[in-house]
């Protein structure tokens, strides 16, 4: 059953798209404005991102808008909850690690391996404009896609973890 948003909660909703899609675009005034004069950013599995207007727009600038995203990325969503003042929004990103990216594989040479990895992110709203994004991942589970970790005989996955996002039907793996 969809509950029908409140006008606020959609301009939130309607906010957090017009930023998502100038990060995508590589529209770096666009996804600033669409931001408090005090955000911040984080990417939690590295610690990456930025405090302050100046540290948050170094960020993106340098190792994110219109630097991540190779060409075959592909951003399925899975959930999305909206609160009075925060979104938080589970989806399962797909690319092609055809190029080196700074925020999540910093220096990792490009391997041309397939990743899947289930992300979330939690989005504060303050004023009408973006005040935090916490960003989440299983950092894990993408070195093993890569080929930087070997999963046998440690408690990780690869893609099956966004996969079972995808489809809850998906066998659980056994512990035993």
């Amino acid at each position: 059953m969809m509950k029908t948003l409140t006008p606020a909660q959609q301009a939130m909703l309607d906010l957090f798209q017009k930023h998502v899609n100038a990060e995508l675009a590589g529209d770096l005034e666009t996804t600033m404005a669409t931001m408090t004069d005090n955000p911040h950013l984080t990417n939690a599995p590295l610690v990456t991102g930025g405090v302050g207007r100046k540290g948050v727009r170094d960020f993106y600038a340098n190792h994110l808008v219109g630097k991540f995203f190779p060409p075959d990325v592909e951003m399925i969503p899975v959930s999305q909850t909206i609160g009075s003042d925060q979104i938080v929004d589970e989806l399962v990103i797909r690319f092609t690690h055809t190029q080196v990216i700074d925020w999540m594989l910093p220096d990792v040479p490009p391997t041309g391996k397939k990743v899947e990895m289930a992300v979330a992110v939690i989005v504060k709203v303050e004023n009408g404009k973006i005040a935090h994004e916490h960003i989440y991942w299983d950092q894990a589970s993408v070195l093993v896609q890569i080929g930087l970790m070997n999963p046998k005989g440690l408690p990780v996955s690869g893609a099956e973890g966004a996969r079972k996002m995808l489809d809850p039907t998906l066998p659980c793996r056994v512990i035993k």
